[in-house]
């Protein structure tokens, strides 16, 4: 079976959610949050204090 290109590598919350997914190709981080089951969700880049990407190393 081929590996999973996202995995997901943090989550917090039951309603409110927070998830932090790595593209296991890339290494790129990403943040998904989303609030309620009505008012929908979002996901964005991780970026560090320079505005450059988070990448996570990947083997």
């Amino acid at each position: 079976m081929a590996k999973d290109r996202f995995v997901e590598v943090y989550s917090q919350g039951v309603l409110n959610v927070a998830k932090i997914i790595v593209d296991t190709e890339t290494g790129v981080n990403y943040l998904l949050g989303s609030h309620g089951k009505q008012t929908g969700t979002g996901l964005t880049v991780l970026v560090d204090q320079n505005g450059k990407p988070i990448v996570t190393s990947v083997n």
